[in-house]
């Protein structure tokens, strides 16, 4: 079964800042990394349900799913916890409520804004290109590991 995903970009136009959190050491995956708050689908919940929960319990962060719109999608042929391969649903919101915190310090080092033009060198490579292909208005489907 393929695994269903999806990040939330939260984009301040104004400042042009992103909300971005470092995974810490003790991540499953991607220690380290910088990344988008992202998470797995639970069985039977609307994908845009999974981007608005994911988005609260990692940074607090309240967005309503019918302000979000498809910022790219990522095909995986396989991942961490995806043998069978995972679609990532990236979703953007210019609208929220909060202020990012660190909901989850187990997972994440921190949780903090961003400069859209100064994004960190260390980042989960699928997730950076979305973010990019978002940022720069670029194609919105990726295919990663495919042949």
């Amino acid at each position: 079964m393929t695994l269903l995903v999806a990040p939330g970009i939260v984009h301040d136009k104004a400042t042009n800042l992103v909300v971005l959190l470092q995974r810490s050491e003790n991540a499953k995956f991607a220690q380290g990394l910088w990344d988008l708050p992202v998470g797995k689908s639970e069985p039977g919940e609307p994908i845009t349900e999974t981007a608005v929960r994911e988005l609260y319990e990692e940074t607090g962060l309240t967005v309503k799913p019918e302000s979000l719109k498809v910022a790219h999608i990522i095909h995986g042929a396989w991942g961490v916890e995806a043998p069978n391969g995972f679609l990532t649903v990236v979703f953007a919101a210019h609208e929220w409520t909060g202020e990012p915190e660190n909901r989850e310090p187990r997972k994440h080092s921190q949780v903090r804004w961003v400069d859209a033009v100064a994004l960190p060198n260390e980042f989960v490579p699928t997730t950076h290109s979305a973010l990019l292909a978002f940022l720069t208005d670029r194609p919105q489907v990726s295919l990663n590991g495919w042949l």
